[in-house]
Parts: structure tokens; sequence; C-alpha cells
């Protein structure tokens, strides 16, 4: 048996029934996004019922809904019956899930969400279905064929219905103008989150870690302040307190090289890189990790709006922060 061609039957048959369901997107979609920003600018909330794979699939969709900010609930139907039925309100909008149309403990929910004041959207495979008859829009993800060898396991139709799903909340996502920003408050624990709330004045040195030397300032005066401040490189700075230039160790160790006897007392100004690479301080911190690996470097002056520097960041700082 060749494991990989089967493989790639299976991937081409879903495949061409994503297709046939790309071709079929239309007013209907329209309609369940309109309901689902109704249901969201009332300050109601998405609740998704399925029972089995689909109660699987409905899973996955309620935490994109939540990540994406559109409030959403997972309703067991089962346990709807016995009482949780309680967290369905009037103004929520119930995304049904079913492929056949005709799942039992989902049907016999019918009449109470009714009751409770919601709109129905179905997404079956089966248009003339008893759950498309109690809906108020349905997406129709109809397949010609399962990815199944038998053509029974619901493969091609639980990949429609995830796929129908994840084109509501994109598309929502872009009509309520949902930002990378609050994408990112929403993740605030992960690597995400850090780069897209985290700005450079965040994680910079400063304070007593950050040392200002003067252009004519000895080499070895500044070597002592590098090691007080425990930092890898000083901030060279003009009369007007402006940046003007950087001494780092890698700096030392190249003027050592040239000129090792009398580098204690040469100033600085000597052997600092001019006009140094910069941020400024409100540059989030994506930002920050994008420029550092273009300039590959480990000290990066922080800056503020008038080009005075306020900070230093060390490359050390954001692995131990796990940001780089």
């Amino acid at each position: 048996m060749d494991h990989i061609a089967k493989a790639q039957t299976v991937i081409s048959l879903e495949i061409a029934e994503l297709q046939r369901l790309h071709d079929r997107v239309g007013s209907a979609f329209e309609e369940a996004v309109e309901l689902l920003m109704a249901c969201l600018e009332g300050q109601r909330k998405i609740v998704v019922a399925g029972v089995g794979k689909s109660g699987n699939v409905g899973q996955k969709l309620v935490a994109t809904f939540n990540s994406t900010g559109a409030p959403a609930v997972a309703l067991n139907c089962q346990d709807a019956l016995h009482g949780d039925l309680g967290l369905v309100e009037e103004g929520d909008v119930v995304l049904a899930l079913s492929y056949t149309g005709e799942t039992s403990e989902l049907l016999a929910l019918m009449p109470h969400l009714k009751r409770r004041g919601v709109k129905l959207i179905a997404i079956t495979g089966k248009a003339q279905s008893s759950l498309a008859q109690h809906a108020d829009c349905l997406l129709d993800i109809a397949v010609e064929r399962e990815a199944c060898p038998l053509n029974l396991a619901p493969t091609s139709s639980t990949t429609c219905t995830l796929v129908m799903g994840d084109a509501l909340a994109m598309v929502l996502l872009e009509a309520r103008g949902f930002q990378k920003e609050n994408f990112a408050q929403l993740h605030p624990g992960g690597s995400l989150g850090h780069q897209l709330l985290t700005r450079a004045e965040d994680i910079m040195r400063s304070g007593e870690s950050l040392v200002l030397v003067g252009r004519d300032e000895p080499i070895t005066a500044v070597i002592r302040q590098m090691t007080e401040a425990r930092c890898g490189a000083v901030i060279v700075v003009t009369a007007e307190g402006k940046i003007e230039g950087i001494f780092s160790q890698g700096d030392f160790a190249r003027a050592f090289q040239e000129n090792s006897e009398a580098i204690g007392g040469e100033p600085v100004g000597r052997y600092m890189t001019a006009s140094p690479k910069t941020v400024y301080k409100d540059q989030l911190v994506g930002e920050v990790l994008h420029f550092l690996e273009q300039v590959a470097i480990d000290d990066l002056p922080v800056i503020d709006a008038e080009g005075y520097p306020v900070g230093m960041i060390d490359t050390q700082d954001l692995t131990r922060l796990k940001l780089f």
C-alpha cells in the first residue's frame, strides 16, 4: 500500500470539497454575518451547539470567536435540557452544527431556543433537513463525498464545517475593525502578546544601568563605569545631551588590539561607533525584534521623540524575557 499516495488522495478530496464550498458562498453568508454583527453590537454572545464530531468542531470555533473578541460559548445539547439552557439569552445567536440536520439531541432544543428569542444560523449539509427548517439563516456545506475510503467517517464534511465557521469569524473580525492590538490584549501571556503590547521603554535598561559619557572621556574611566553599571555598552553624547555614538565591549576589544599600550588614556570618541542605530522608546517590541534581526547588533540605544537617549536594549535581556 502506498501510504503517501493514499494521504494525498484524502487531501485532494478535501481540497475539492473546499473549492465547491468556496464557489457556493453567497447571500446567505452575508445574512449570517449581519445577524452576528447585530448580536455583538447588542452586547450579546454567540452560542455554538453541536453533537459528536460537529460538537468537537464547535469547540474550536468557540475558541476562535473568543480569541478574536467575539464572545462565544459552547452549549452541550444534553446538558441544555437539564439546566444549561439558562446561558442562552434573548438577542444571542445560536450557531447550530449538524451535517445531517437530523441530530435528535440538537433538534430537541429547537423549540426551547426559539422561545428564548434567539436567532438561529444552521451549518448543515442537508438543505431540506429538520434543522434547516428551523433556521433563520442556512449555510449549506454539502459535500459530494467524504475523504474516508468508505465514504462514512466525517472528514470532508467536518473540514467544510470548520472552514465555514472560520470564514464567519474572520469576516466578522474585519467587519468589527478588530486589529492586532486588540488580538494581543486577548493573548497577553504569549510571545505574540508581548510583542504587540510591550514597547521599547518597557524592556530597556535605564537609570543606573544606563551610562552616558562625553566623547573626551578616557577609555579607562568609561570601562570602570561600564563595570559598575554591569552593562555591555555606553552611549556617547554631545554637550547638548544628544546621542553621538556608542562604545561597546566589542569596540573596546578592537581598540585594544589596535593600541594595547596607550588605550586607557585615549578618548572614547576616537573608538566609538558614530551615529549608531537607534529605536524610539514607544516602538513596539515586535518592531524592535525585527530591526535587531536586520542589523545584527547586541546593544541598541533607545531615544525619545527629541532624540535624547533614555535607555539601552541589550539582546541578553530579550533572551531572558523570552522575546528573542
